[in-house]
């Protein structure tokens, strides 16, 4: 941004801070060890400290929901103050006033207005149906926020009867799943199981009846080749039980524990041929977790001996929520969902039309939303995010019709819906027959993360502003979360203004750790940045920064901080050096000087152009290069004698050399400025703040290839070919264990006609700078163009420096 400001351009840059959803609440949660409990009472002013670790082993403390959202806001404060410390001193360039969170009133009306919009859209609809379900957190969980880990599990083969006579086997990983079993499917082509198909199979233990059923969707390499079908195993069980309009047996509860449910005759949901068996049997599984459920049916299989064998153990691919800790489950529930589905074809079409940097990251978006399975399910069952803002009429029993929801005009937004009452209601009516019933739910944090765009642009709040932001350049973000903030915010800004929500993605890879693993705190190898601006400056913790190149991971190094120290400490010291220089400035017209401007004005193209493309490590390292190689090493040391008058260089010599070094520094200086902003600002501060009439750096133009209106050199090599003698002879004095600033008594070299030409404008600098009093020149043709070799070098005993 600091770049885009020198070029002229007025810069929305602000900071949000995303505040709810999940970790928040993990977060409070474990410090404070709370938990909520929804009928526990609001207790006003209630003030908590950090659990100790004494508290930590005792059960949590229940708190009402009010209370643990206070709790939240009192978190994320401290932690928004600690980290505006931490930005402002690493010189994030934001605009603070212009800071929001995703759970301010602000915020919370954006999210709210998003939701009216897309349900007068009709792109959203509310629907009771088998949802990815985290067991610890109790909330659905939506496709994009859903990762596959591999999970030590077992194959059990379990012997099924067959109603008339006969038996086949599963193999299953879930035997917990027995009592949910709904129907078994083989594919209609297996000759092994094709006599099966339209009979009935007898659980065993439950002796459910449930239907045999043929599908091409079976892999009949894969176990068995003949499947249990449960309500939920996985997608696919939820298809089959689509299909073939199978009954509901949903075991599994919301806690992770196996409910507490009733076999009984032939009408019942749970019918068994057997209740008193099956009771009997599932009494000793109601209330166990998934793990202690599937140790009991296995022992009572085996005891039954309708377990064939004993279980394999294996290791597959589980999905879990990607901050969660246990295997998802498929719930029955109630959710809110965005159509995207039907969007496929358009979302690729909006993905094509940003320009992703780099470009394979586009490729990323599209294989993302070409295999999106499901609609965004944009509900969840917790307690700190923006409130769905719905309520329900209740029937004269008391229940909620879903299907005709009552929404608030936009005048009264933000609400929560379990507080604020809605129009043409009474706060008594709530929850009474006749009346109407809050919504509980909150918003999917990405549901107000995926308006990060409008909400700068003020969408729907400010007309005239919106369209000055809307849509935006750029979007910074990290790789892994392209399925869920960059997509989710593609298709808001599709559906709600035909547009994509910005022009460019700028994709950055992770941080790693020295070992090349990334950062977590599970692992323990997390690295806060604060020692490293007390150890190495913040520069320097930019410069490594910097050097990240995207769609890249980069490792953390110390090695890379203590570089980019060193880099500011010369950038002081050149600085100091050249602005020390008292000759008076003159227009430059040395051959050397015009040369070496013109090397600089090449610079400053390439890195302009590397800035423009969003390849800031590129321009980063084109300019760290050129400072070194051509600058601090070679220019600086070339003209140091003239420039102190030297030898017979003229004033108008003098000063040409002094304007060149302050013109190189000048530009320099803005080239690293948005990369290194405190050790630029502090030194354009000592001369070219009066200079130029620019107090800060940062609002200096920034360089153009042609500001200084410098004559073109009469060769472009001349630089080059000096900065070649110079570095010949050097390496010939060190070979003779002389030092750089020994003088010489007599120098030789070898060059082909064309360099030695070149060498001739320059000549007087070289041999200022090898302090030599003169040149023996030798031709020799086969050398390459802008080569020497020294011929002849004697340098000076010791005494004669």
């Amino acid at each position: 941004m600091r770049y885009q400001r020198m070029r002229g351009r007025n810069i929305y840059y602000p900071m949000g801070w995303d505040d709810n959803g999940l970790p928040t609440e993990r977060r409070v949660q474990n410090y404070f060890h709370v938990r909520v409990d929804v009928t526990a009472p609001h207790e006003p002013g209630l003030t908590l400290d950090q659990a100790t670790p004494e508290r930590a082993k005792q059960p949590p403390r229940s708190v009402s929901r009010p209370d643990f959202i206070e709790l939240c806001h009192k978190v994320t404060a401290e932690d928004e103050r600690a980290f505006q410390r931490l930005f402002t001193r690493l010189g994030l360039s934001v605009d603070w006033g212009e800071t929001y969170a995703t759970i301010d009133d602000r915020c919370r009306t954006l999210a709210q207005l998003s939701f009216l919009d897309l349900h007068a859209r009709g792109e959203l609809y509310s629907s009771e149906s088998p949802t990815m379900w985290d067991v610890d957190f109790q909330t659905a969980i939506a496709q994009a926020e859903v990762e596959d880990r591999p999970h030590a599990g077992a194959m059990h083969d379990i012997a099924f009867s067959v109603e008339g006579g006969g038996e086949f086997t599963i193999a299953t990983t879930r035997p917990e799943l027995l009592p949910a079993c709904v129907g078994v499917t083989a594919h209609p082509d297996d000759a092994r199981y094709r006599h099966l198909i339209g009979k009935r199979a007898i659980t065993p233990l439950f002796a459910a009846p449930v239907p045999i059923f043929a599908s091409d969707v079976v892999d009949r390499e894969k176990g068995t080749g003949i499947l249990m079908v449960c309500t939920f195993g996985d997608q696919t069980d939820v298809a089959w039980w689509r299909e073939q309009k199978l009954p509901l047996r949903q075991v599994l509860g919301k806690n992770g524990r196996l409910a507490a449910i009733t076999f009984g005759d032939g009408e019942s949901v749970f019918a068994s041929a057997d209740a008193a068996a099956a009771n009997e049997a599932y009494g000793k599984l109601a209330g166990k977790n998934v793990k202690q459920a599937r140790a009991a049916v296995v022992e009572m299989l085996r005891a039954s001996g309708a377990l064939r064998g004993e279980p394999k153990a294996l290791e597959r691919p589980v999905k879990f929520f990607e901050k969660g800790d246990q295997p998802l489950e498929l719930i029955t529930t109630r959710q809110w969902f965005v159509k995207l589905l039907d969007k496929i074809d358009a979302l690729l079409d909006f993905g094509a039309r940003v320009q992703w940097h780099p470009p394979f990251m586009g490729k990323r978006y599209e294989s993302w939303t070409k295999n999106l399975q499901l609609d965004w399910c944009v509900s969840r069952q917790r307690f700190f995010g923006v409130q769905i803002p719905v309520w329900y009429p209740l029937d004269e029993r008391g229940r909620a019709d879903h299907d005709h929801p009552i929404l608030p005009p936009k005048e009264m937004l933000p609400i929560d819906p379990t507080v604020d009452v809605p129009p043409g209601f009474a706060a008594e009516q709530r929850g009474a027959p006749g009346g109407f019933a809050g919504e509980t739910d909150v918003f999917d944090t990405w549901f107000t993360s995926s308006l990060t765009p409008q909400i700068g642009s003020h969408w729907l709040m400010d007309p005239a502003r919106h369209p000055t932001l809307f849509p935006a350049d750029i979007r910074p973000q990290s790789h892994e979360i392209i399925r869920t903030w960059a997509f989710y915010t593609i298709a808001k800004a599709m559906i709600h203004d035909g547009s994509v929500p910005w022009h460019h993605a700028l994709i950055s890879g992770w941080i790693l750790d020295p070992d090349r693993k990334k950062m977590s705190k599970s692992r323990g190898n997390v690295v806060t940045p604060m020692h490293l601006l007390d150890t190495y400056s913040s520069d320097a913790v930019r410069y490594w920064a910097a050097g990240a190149r995207l769609g890249t991971d980069t490792a953390f190094d110390d090695k890379v901080f203590a570089v980019g120290k060193r880099l500011v400490t010369k950038i002081y010291n050149a600085a100091k050096y050249v602005l020390q220089q008292t000759a008076d400035v003159h227009p430059i017209t040395h051959e050397l000087d015009r040369a070496f401007a013109a090397q600089l004005a090449e610079l400053v193209a390439a890195a302009t152009a590397e800035l423009d493309a969003f390849d800031y490590a590129g321009a980063l390292a084109r300019t760290e290069q050129f400072f070194w190689s051509q600058f601090t090493d070679a220019y600086i040391e070339l003209v140091k004698g003239r420039a102190r008058g030297d030898g017979d260089a003229t004033p108008e010599q003098r000063g040409s050399g002094v304007a060149t070094a302050r013109l190189a520094l000048s530009t320099l200086l803005r080239l690293f400025a948005p990369t290194l902003p405190y050790v630029t600002e502090e030194v354009w501060s000592w001369a070219f703040a009066a200079d130029t009439g620019h107090p800060s750096i940062h609002r200096a133009p920034w360089p153009t290839s042609g500001e200084a209106g410098v004559a073109a050199p009469r060769d472009p090599r001349a630089f080059a070919i000096a900065a070649a003698a110079f570095t010949a002879v050097n390496k010939a004095k060190t070979q003779q264990g002389a030092s750089g600033g020994r003088a010489v008594t007599a120098l030789s070299l070898a060059a082909n006609a064309s360099t030695h030409a070149a060498l001739a404008p320059v000549l007087g600098d070289v041999l200022l700078a090898v302090r030599a009093p003169s040149l023996t020149p030798v031709e020799r043709a086969d050398l390459p163009d802008g080569a020497f070799e020294v011929v002849e070098l004697t340098v000076a005993p010791k005494t004669a420096d």
